[in-house]
């Protein structure tokens, strides 16, 4: 049986992601790509989908932390008759799918079991596994299955029983154990053996050095910081594309079928990122990210998605995987995103913010760059009176949702700017109607007087946290009229008694899928941002400091979180939630940032949007 989420650590080496939980267990890889079937997939199953386990035959955890600012993971054990360090990590910069595991006796001796049963396509396929003994005495188990081959070496190796691989072994105080899987492709050699040492060397310089680039103090600068390095860890360090989350399936709601595939880029997660990157220095992420985004989108606006692959594909088809019975039984387990078909009238705005912000970090426009976003401001015009699924992927009715409508209020706002402020060419007479058009629709039909709240919907009474971006692109200043009773319908409405908030009331089946989720984390922090640019510092850091003490030991986030159970929920760890952490942070620490808020002279006038009355405003 899997481990509770909050009990999973992160390992990364920038093409994919492993989970290791606290009992040794490594229940999820895919090998060689965030998006390639899982070789372990215990998390979604049981062990026979596939793990590897390596821990005391009987001991406890005493301490398990990321050693510095990386993620190469060290475990302390204790057992009745001494303790071991377990180190792991994935190795950088040798372009190698592996991950590696080594055990350090520190005091007397400990027996450590290990059990390694390796399941390609997704915990499917059984594959042809055998020892290879070499000249100099040393063997290595391979296991082949199709495309994909696995190789296990080093020392101790377990010994195949019943279609798994186990045995036990003791460590003395100061002996080590080192052991390294790596994937290749079945048709290649075998991959030569590497220097551990220097492997484990150059990845710790890599996170530090990556790490040393973030200089901000304050009080949630140390979570801050981690969360800055979970965004690159899921970063592809190739093509620069980032997934919402290096896992698939893990349940919104414990049982249900809220159950979905996050291993894929979402423009609107990716371009927050850049904004996240550009507000604390790290300025060539931010470019990386916007090459993949021109070459993803690139063609015709028409063929716009909401997302894409990690290399930029196109097509990715929704299957489900009858033969896994999901974590702690939530079906289905589903693999590919069938929301990638869907309209969400809010993603161009997202994107235009973010490269608005970077132009004002000093990112210049190309002769692709800039054509390509008028090309997608033309787009918006195109489908200005469509309805959409809305930023949470409904699946139900199509719908004017009125986060979504500020949006694209947003993207033309950021056309404007581009002319004004940057001296782009583009029809800014055009956009500064269509700001003034949108502005005034929203006002009417989003903007609900008797309520004194904008609404989730047109003509709707219901309200959505999405409305707490409204202040965020500065379609209305944070302590507006407006604003001030948003927030305090939301406080009725989606807030619950532990101060955390929902995203919408799905009992009203707007998103067409049977009730029940948890507090979404990114909205609570959104909040906190909310409370502390409205002048309710106090209640911002009393909320604040209540979601980052739901982080696990080593400073990782789920999408949500179940406070009935105690227990995180959702895909894990989620980029979402620690963006909006670091946001959060920003606003509480006064850090002064580029924002679409933070000009309120005669330009955002012209454009239909009012001079906010704040100007500290973070984005």
């Amino acid at each position: 049986m899997a481990s509770r989420i909050e009990d999973y650590a992160l390992l990364s080496d920038l093409h994919t992601g492993a989970l290791v939980g606290r009992d040794g267990s490594l229940d999820w890889l895919c090998f060689p790509r965030f998006d390639s079937p899982a070789v372990f997939t215990a998390l979604l199953g049981d062990e026979k989908n596939g793990r590897w386990r390596l821990a005391p035959t009987k001991g406890r955890v005493v301490s398990r932390h990321y050693v510095e600012n990386t993620f190469v993971l060290e475990t302390l054990w204790e057992s009745a008759t001494g303790t071991a360090v377990v180190t792991e990590f994935m190795p950088i910069g040798d372009r190698r799918a592996s991950v590696v595991r080594r055990i350090d006796g520190i005091t007397g001796t400990v027996e450590f079991t290990q059990e390694i049963t390796i399941r390609p396509g997704y915990g499917k396929v059984l594959p042809w596994v055998r020892r290879v003994h070499h000249a100099a005495g040393r063997s290595v188990i391979v296991a082949v299955a199709g495309p994909d081959a696995l190789l296990l070496r080093g020392q101790e190796l377990p010994r195949a029983v019943d279609h798994k691989h186990g045995g036990n072994f003791t460590v003395v105080a100061g002996e080590r154990v080192e052991q390294e899987l790596v994937w290749y492709p079945s048709h290649r050699t075998v991959p030569r053996d590497i220097n551990l040492d220097s492997a484990l060397a150059s990845t710790l310089d890599y996170w530090n050095d990556w790490a040393a680039k973030y200089n901000q103090d304050g009080k949630y600068a140390h979570l801050v910081k981690r969360s800055m390095l979970v965004l690159r860890a899921l970063t592809h360090e190739d093509t620069g594309g980032i997934v919402a989350a290096p896992t698939t399936s893990l349940p919104e709601d414990f049982g249900g079928p809220r159950n979905w595939d996050y291993r894929f880029c979402w423009l609107r997660d990716a371009a927050l990122t850049l904004e996240a990157m550009l507000t604390h220095g790290y300025e060539k992420v931010a470019l990386k990210w916007r090459d993949w985004l021109l070459r993803a989108v690139a063609g015709d606006p028409e063929d716009l998605q909401i997302m894409y692959g990690v290399g930029g594909e196109r097509d990715l088809p929704e299957a489900v995987l009858d033969h896994l019975p999901g974590y702690e039984g939530a079906g289905p387990v589903r693999i590919g995103n069938g929301a990638v078909g869907q309209y969400q009238a809010d993603v161009v705005g997202e994107v235009l913010v973010a490269l608005e912000k970077l132009r004002r970090a000093g990112g210049e426009e190309d002769h692709f760059s800039w054509p390509l976003q008028l090309a997608m401001l033309k787009f918006v015009e195109r489908h200005l009176a469509d309805k959409d699924h809305g930023i949470w992927e409904m699946r139900g009715d199509l719908q004017h949702f009125t986060h979504s409508r500020v949006m694209m209020w947003a993207a033309f706002d950021c056309g404007v700017r581009a002319v004004r402020d940057h001296g782009l060419t583009g029809p800014v007479e055009r956009w500064e109607e269509l700001c003034g058009q949108l502005r005034a629709e929203i006002m009417e039909n989003g903007f609900n007087a008797e309520l004194n709240s904008f609404t989730q919907t047109y003509g709707g009474t219901a309200t959505d946290a999405s409305l707490l971006v409204i202040p965020q692109v500065g379609f209305v200043a944070y302590d507006s009229p407006e604003m001030l009773g948003t927030v305090a319908a939301l406080e009725k409405e989606l807030v619950d008694s532990h101060g955390m908030i929902l995203r919408y009331e799905t009992k009203f089946g707007l998103d067409g899928l049977a009730p029940g989720e948890h507090p979404f984390l990114a909205c609570s922090f959104w909040l906190v941002e909310q409370y502390a640019h409205s002048g309710r510092n106090d209640d911002a850091v009393a909320l604040m400091d209540k979601l980052v003490g739901l982080a696990n030991e080593v400073g990782l986030l789920s999408e949500e979180y179940s406070v009935e159970d105690g227990r995180m929920a959702g895909n894990f760890p989620q980029a979402f939630s620690h963006l909006a952490l670091v946001r959060a942070a920003d606003a509480l620490h006064g850090t002064e940032q580029l924002s679409m808020a933070s000009d309120g002279g005669d330009g955002a006038r012209e454009s239909g949007r009012p001079a906010p009355a704040r100007q500290e405003t973070a984005s």
